[in-house]
């Protein structure tokens, strides 16, 4: 028989709040011992991520606004709007990304592993961005990935 677990997560000074590539990220919960990261993510009209991929899966649950997904499956390029209520889940090593094409913010949590969560510790900044991202911070962006076993597959 499984038992029921609950993580009570409450906010703090200093919570893990990360802008990438204009992307606000913010940690809620880290389930020690395990993998698990959920982070919730506010992804700002007109936002993207490029297509990538890693080893890991991921699972988003879309809480407010819409993203449009894109994901390889076996049929090629598959892209699809998910709005407030939908889960989408990301296989492992399968291309993805998303992007908002709607007038407001967009807000999804994530279930991610260690690996994605120390990604956004290495390459997020403490303050939003104030333009678009720079040669130089595509560059870290991308070395950043490249250590933590994403590879970007187009910007």
């Amino acid at each position: 028989m499984m038992s029921n677990s609950v993580v009570k997560t409450h906010a703090q000074s200093g919570e893990k709040v990360f802008f990438v590539m204009g992307d606000r990220v913010e940690r809620r919960a880290r389930l020690e011992g395990t993998w698990l990261n959920v982070f919730d993510v506010s992804v700002p009209s007109g936002s993207r991520t490029p297509l990538h991929r890693h080893a890991s899966p991921e699972v988003f649950r879309i809480i407010e606004g819409r993203l449009t997904i894109r994901r390889m499956t076996d049929n090629g390029l598959e892209e699809f709007e998910a709005t407030a209520g939908d889960i989408v889940r990301i296989d492992a090593d399968q291309a993805h990304g998303y992007s908002n094409p709607g007038p407001e913010t967009a807000v999804f949590s994530a279930i991610v592993d260690n690996d994605m969560a120390e990604f956004f510790e290495a390459t997020g900044s403490r303050e939003p961005p104030e333009a678009s991202p720079s040669a130089d911070t595509l560059e870290r962006v991308t070395a950043a990935a490249n250590a933590h076993g994403i590879t970007i597959l187009a910007a």
